[in-house]
């Protein structure tokens, strides 16, 4: 009886040391959205300052807007912040209007600017579109500039807001909305619908919020009641108290500079900083929300492998910064550890080259270029004085496959100061037929990045943002440049572990992606081929001193890919840096590190998860 009694305690402990564990896991979480970036300077500054010294996790931005232009800079300059097009269609201020950019009378009044109010105002009797006869078509025209205008200057735009309730003032409006942005992939936020379908909680002031102290305190009254295991959003608009926003007011709402300021100060408040961290409060975005993968319990067998795998990492002093493990498309396993953060970019080194090779492979699909194409071709006016026979054999598949004919791969260090390095890489000795002589070669992808701006007219990061980086929910990317302005192509990508995840499961599920074609699958299947031996430069496989059943870099080599044992493929990057994809176990693996083993890393990961993945 003693014994089953003791035997009940433990079970009963154990239940609450894992509900506990359950419940730390499930923390509020919070949206904090700063509105109206563009309407006025003050409230560019303070937009920014509240991302970046502050608590803000979105922005909104309008585009038909007087201070639009240094917004969109501003945003360029800080690729982070996640930003969504708060469409608008009124103009509410007395002393500062707005225009729209296309034709639609049915949305101005006599001096062509939109109409203050969205609903009927006693203040502005017949100025608001419910009161006046709205043209459905004009709203979708001028919808439809005002998206294009964000996509064109913003990279990073991931959702549609709507000023002072744009999005869905009438059923027709609704629908319109909602079919731009099944077209644009840009998610509806302010959607009626929004809230039931990511849900999410609206959370306000819980208190007074006429001064600053007030809001402080309000704001931070709200944090201390947010409920475990919920989403909630709250949204306000910071400004400056100076000279320009004390012009600012309409009736009704004049003490705009004041009001806007105190937003601003508790945006930046330490003290509201160090509540959000004490009562265990994650910050995410709308992206975050939206356009993350979806997660799920592992199972137990993963669950214990995983442990195993954590205690054999730090056995082996492995500086590993992070691992997430997908499986059949849903997050079940992911660990923060040294300098790994869930929200900020990490340096990918070679792993870059797997994103520059499937800018290629968009701008293949485009007509753009063709892997058969001759490099030469691409700059006739970066050729050396004698052209060998081998580089005018040279083609970009060779890039691709690393293959292009050099016997020493051209290092970058040794360039002259000032020196183009596309000219660098073409001057180089050509020593081998390109297509005979693997080496592995950071110079070749660089080219690659060179011709892809060179047939789009675009970086590739840009390149990229449409065609991969906003279909995947992939924000705050940045990629190193060379001095010529071209993204170094080879290295220099900086971005989250859940973006490499995600990169994975594309690769995974052959290109697609909620049911879209992204990349083509005939691209995935050629890049993630072994389309040539991976052999270490000069050496015949006989002569190997490893053989290739004890090594993942010996599996062969596609387009800008490694394969792996197990039937398994990887993009890599120095230092420990992967992403893993497992079509066996239909599961991926994404880590960032800083070891000097990396082949001791992926043995860790072939010994402890590969089982439990089955």
């Amino acid at each position: 009886m003693k014994n089953l009694t003791i035997k009940t305690l433990c079970c009963v402990v154990a239940l609450v040391l894992c509900a506990t564990s359950l419940f730390a896991q499930q923390n509020p979480r919070l949206i904090v959205r700063a509105d109206d970036m563009g309407s006025f300077r003050a409230a560019n500054i303070a937009c920014l300052e509240g991302y970046k010294n502050g608590i803000e996790t979105s922005i909104e931005v309008m585009v038909v807007t007087a201070w639009f232009p240094e917004a969109a800079r501003l945003l360029r300059e800080n690729p982070g912040v996640d930003v969504g097009l708060h469409l608008t269609l009124t103009s509410e201020w007395d002393n500062v209007k707005w225009r729209p950019l296309t034709h639609c009378p049915s949305l101005v009044d006599k001096n062509g600017y939109f109409l203050p109010m969205m609903g009927a105002n006693k203040a502005y009797p017949g100025l608001s579109i419910s009161e006046s006869k709205w043209n459905i078509a004009e709203i979708e025209r001028e919808a439809r500039a005002q998206i294009e205008m964000a996509l064109r200057n913003i990279p990073q735009i991931s959702h549609i807001s709507g000023h002072m309730g744009s999005l869905s003032f009438a059923p027709e409006v609704e629908q319109l909305m909602q079919r731009l942005a099944d077209e644009y992939n840009l998610p509806l936020v302010d959607h009626r619908g929004a809230r039931e379908k990511y849900a999410l909680n609206n959370t306000w002031y819980a208190g007074p919020k006429k001064t600053s102290a007030e809001k402080e305190e309000s704001f931070i009254k709200m944090l201390r009641s947010l409920e475990a295991g919920k989403t909630y959003m709250f949204l306000d608009h910071p400004a400056l108290d100076n000279e320009e926003m004390q012009t600012v007011s309409h009736i009704g709402y004049e003490d705009v500079a004041i009001d806007r300021q105190g937003v601003t100060d508790m945006f930046t408040s330490e003290k509201v900083k160090q509540v959000i961290k004490e009562c265990n409060i994650e910050l995410i975005s709308y992206n975050d929300l939206i356009k993350s993968l979806p997660r799920a319990e592992a199972n137990e067998t993963l669950n214990k492998a995983f442990d195993k795998y954590l205690e054999a990492i730090k056995t082996d002093n492995q500086d590993i910064h992070s691992i997430m493990i997908v499986k059949d498309g849903q997050v079940v396993k992911e660990a923060w550890m040294s300098e790994g953060d869930p929200h900020k970019p990490h340096i990918l080194n070679s792993v870059s080259k797997t994103f520059t090779a499937s800018a290629v492979g968009f701008a293949v699909a485009e007509g753009r270029l063709n892997v058969t194409d001759k490099v030469i071709s691409f700059f006739p006016d970066k050729l050396p004085s004698e052209v060998s026979e081998n580089l005018k054999k040279l083609e970009i598949r060779h890039l691709l496959t690393m293959t292009s004919g050099h016997d020493v791969e051209p290092n970058r260090k040794n360039m002259a100061e000032g020196q183009d390095w596309v000219e660098y890489f073409l001057a180089a000795p050509f020593v081998h037929e390109p297509g005979t002589f693997y080496l592995y070669n950071s110079m070749a992808t660089y080219v690659l990045s060179a011709i892809v701006q060179k047939v789009t007219g675009e970086k590739v990061i840009d390149y990229l943002y449409p065609r991969l980086f906003r279909p995947l929910g992939i924000v705050g990317a940045t990629w190193q440049e060379s001095p010529q302005g071209i993204n170094t192509g080879g290295w220099g990508l900086y971005l989250k572990t859940e973006d490499l995840a995600k990169m994975g499961q594309l690769f995974l599920q052959k290109g697609r992606w909620n049911g879209r074609q992204i990349l083509s699958e005939e691209w995935v299947a050629a890049a993630s081929s072994a389309q040539v031996e991976s052999l270490p430069a000069g050496v015949r496989r006989e002569n190997l001193k490893i053989k290739p059943k004890n090594s993942d870099w010996l599996q062969g080599y596609g387009y800008q890919m490694w394969r792996c044992r197990h039937n398994a493929y990887r993009a890599d990057g120095a230092a420990g840096q992967y992403i893993i994809v497992m079509p066996d176990q239909n599961a991926v693996i994404a880590m960032t590190a800083n070891v000097g083993d990396m082949q001791a890393e992926i043995n860790l990961v072939w010994k402890y998860l590969l089982p439990a993945l089955k």
